[in-house]
């Protein structure tokens, strides 16, 4: 007998291939069969009218801390996906000496902005080494599947001390260690190697991370540490993509390696005259499995009174009277005439990017209200929206942070959006060589919500989009699960077929959506967090077990870590 069989759903399987109705039957954690079943099971869930799916595979999060407490994982896991890739951006907790555990707490908070405070409690440190690291994921029970990589500035650190994050030149001997280190962890079972080089990414103290500055001899070194193990992949964040010498040794890299390698392009040159499309097309076509990242629309920091940012958090008024007050202060005191009067009299201290002009950048915020839009007109922005009311501009973004009880949250996209259109965005997706990421789960905690990004692009993209041509869900369904377990080197997942793992989605698409972003409190600590929930996943079921019945989470907790296999298929993760 079946221990579940799901009837009469629409499939979509993961491979690109069209819908169709069709019973599943489970056993064992695995897909048992797939068909017009005429047997019965000990637990039968009715899925006509609804969409049937893989769970989605998620290769760009942070939950390294959170995955040690946090048995959820969530918002991710609220958002129907049962594989999370952690390790991402060369940060992480592993390897590391005790008394280097502060340091790499300060490093995850100044780079992914998650509170150093709730690191510090949650954390309950089990390891050292990158084994022992392993070891404690895979011990603590949870939800979903967890993966994780081997982490530059953690190994940097552990090696070189307090010369990790400068432009020191490692010696020899010290690169010959790294390289060590990280061929052990992916021995032990990590995924792959990521680092880190944009100076966007510092610690709390303003110190670049680890591997900033790191030549292409050490980048080369220790991606071959990977040399020989199957399925590892090599993750690079980088303000130089494009450059010619950068270009090169990924590509000397991958043909010596015959691995991944999965990039992440940080500025926007980067995406200008369609470089980053460019650069996939080369790989493409020369042969190369490079597979740069994109996300379903442009990172977006949220502007609010309840995020670590706004428009206001460079006056003077702010800084020293505001800042620091608890949330109903401050709206006693913002709506004081005579404290508006003298925040919108006053300029931003802040003489860095897009904050030296604030005028002009409310052209490129916009209110998300309770169904955010997250393909707006300049008409829908905070300018526009001044424009049309024939008022100042800084005044409408006053009045507005206040409306709701100074909940309300702001989207302003990170580069890419000066034309108001995603349709470049869909350009990149479509590229065979482009992976679905950069959800950037557990992380951006105070300006940053998108963990949502699956749920995201299946409503924009596959049903709402209004102002250009969308994706079909089949593509889409095929991007966000075996297109990215497979680029990572987990095959037992990402399809709906006989003998794959029992990751699956029962989806109302019709009811399908995102909320508007919302700050709690949850983290340890009290730390707070921006999540954002959504509506249409009636069932998500990971390993054969029923993990969430409409949005509430059934106390199963069958997820576990996933290792790194040499062999062409992953081995079991159940």
């Amino acid at each position: 007998m079946y221990d579940t069989i799901i009837r009469n759903g629409t499939i979509i399987d993961g491979t690109g291939a069209d819908r169709y109705v069709a019973d599943i039957a489970l056993k064992d954690g695995r897909v048992a069969a797939i068909g017009e079943i005429n047997e019965q099971s000990k637990n039968e869930i009715d899925a006509k009218g609804k969409l049937v799916t893989p769970g989605w595979v998620d290769v760009h999060t942070h939950y390294d801390g959170q995955a040690t407490w946090d048995p959820l994982l969530a918002p991710s896991s609220w958002h129907g996906v049962t594989t999370v890739v952690m390790g991402n951006c060369g940060v992480g907790f592993a390897p590391v000496k005790e008394k280097d555990r502060s340091f790499l707490i300060e490093l995850m908070e100044g780079v992914e902005d998650i509170p150093g405070a709730a690191l510090s409690e949650g954390i309950n440190w089990q390891w050292e080494s990158f084994p022992e690291y392993l070891n404690a994921l895979e011990s603590f029970p949870r939800a979903i599947d967890v993966a994780t990589q081997v982490p530059h500035g953690a190994v940097r650190a552990y090696v070189m001390g307090e010369r990790c994050n400068s432009d020191y030149a490692p010696t020899k001997e010290e690169v010959d260690k790294m390289a060590y280190l990280v061929k052990e962890g992916v021995e032990a079972g990590a995924l792959g190697f990521s680092s880190s080089k944009t100076l966007l990414h510092k610690d709390i103290h303003g110190e670049y991370m680890p591997g900033t500055f790191s030549g292409n001899e050490e980048m080369l070194a220790l991606g071959l540490g990977m040399k020989g193990l199957n399925n590892s992949v090599f993750e690079l964040v980088s303000d130089h993509l494009g450059e010619d010498e950068e270009w090169e040794w990924v590509k000397d890299f991958q043909k010596q390696t015959g691995l991944t390698v999965t990039l992440i392009a940080t500025t926007a040159p980067a995406y200008k005259d369609n470089k980053m499309y460019n650069l996939a097309e080369q790989a493409r076509l020369e042969g190369h499995e490079i597979r740069p990242q994109a996300a379903g629309r442009p990172t977006g920091v949220l502007h609010g009174l309840q995020s670590s940012f706004h428009a206001f958090v460079g006056h003077p008024t702010w800084r020293d009277k505001l800042a620091s007050l608890d949330h109903e202060d401050l709206l006693i005191q913002l709506r004081n005439p005579k404290i508006k009067a003298k925040i919108l009299s006053e300029k931003s201290v802040i003489k860095s990017g897009p904050m030296q002009d604030l005028p002009t950048l409310m052209g490129l915020v916009f209110p998300l209200g309770e169904n955010p839009n997250y393909e707006p007109t300049f008409d829908d922005s905070i300018a526009g929206i001044a424009k049309a009311r024939d008022l100042d501009v800084m005044e409408v973004m006053y009045d507005m942070l206040l409306e709701g009880e100074g909940k309300e949250l702001f989207y302003q996209p990170l580069g890419g959006y000066q034309s108001y259109s995603l349709d470049y965005q869909k350009k990149l997706l479509e590229h065979p060589n482009v992976l679905f990421g950069l959800s950037d789960g557990g992380a951006h905690c105070g300006v940053i919500a998108d963990a949502g990004m699956p749920t995201f692009i299946m409503t924009h993209w596959g049903r709402d989009r209004t102002r250009g041509e969308k994706l079909s869900l089949e593509f889409i369904v095929k991007s966000l699960t075996s297109s990215t377990a497979e680029a990572f080197g987990m095959f037992d997942r990402g399809r709906l077929e006989e003998g794959k793992i029992a990751d699956l989605n029962i989806i109302d698409f019709d009811a399908m959506r995102l909320h508007r972003p919302e700050a709690v409190f949850d983290l340890p600590a009290g730390g707070r967090r921006l999540v954002q929930r959504p509506e249409g996943y009636e069932i998500t079921i990971k390993a054969g077990e029923v993990i969430f019945d409409n949005g509430v989470h059934t106390g199963a907790l069958p997820g576990k870590l996933v290792r790194r296999s040499n062999e062409k298929k992953l081995v079991n993760a159940i």
